[in-house]
């Protein structure tokens, strides 16, 4: 199973990610490690990336989903997906695999949480063009972010069956 833990930056998705597969001893997976460095620089920058700057982006976490499919090895992948398209693109070869969860919060609480985050690429003043841009999925487990990362896990594990 793949547990893509999707929103917009800022929404958690590492954080829980991390703890979530921790507790259940599955693989961690940073979907931001996979993006070229020019991807990288232009967010630095402040420069929203295209469905273009995205493609080699999203297969390779295609590829990536595809293989632990394939092996049955269980992984949580913390990517924004923010897109119907990426989702299902991500999904495509084997939809059964794949579980949604949307972490989600108000841009108020997001934009304060940037703003204290340190080391991160992701320039700030992309969060609204990312909320602008958000899809959920409509079968996605939704999550509030604003209680704790521990009751968040144990609310993505209840829901999950896990």
């Amino acid at each position: 199973m793949v547990i893509v833990m999707m929103g917009v930056s800022g929404s958690g998705k590492t954080t829980i990610g991390k703890l979530l597969a921790e507790q259940l001893g599955w693989t961690f997976v940073e979907a931001d490690d996979f993006h070229p460095t020019a991807n990288v620089e232009k967010m630095r920058s402040g420069t929203p990336l295209t469905d273009g700057d995205r493609r080699p982006w999203l297969a390779a976490l295609r590829k990536r989903i595809d293989e632990a499919c394939n092996r049955g090895e269980n992984v949580v992948l913390a990517c924004s997906a923010l897109k119907h398209s990426y989702q299902d693109y991500l999904e495509r070869d084997d939809p059964a695999c794949v579980h949604y969860v949307y972490l989600h919060g108000s841009e108020e609480l997001i934009r304060k949480r940037l703003a204290e985050r340190k080391g991160h690429f992701m320039n700030p003043s992309l969060l609204h063009s990312q909320f602008e841009t958000l899809e959920p999925p409509a079968d996605a487990i939704r999550v509030d972010v604003a209680p704790e990362p521990e009751v968040i896990v144990a609310e993505i594990r209840k829901k999950l069956g896990l």
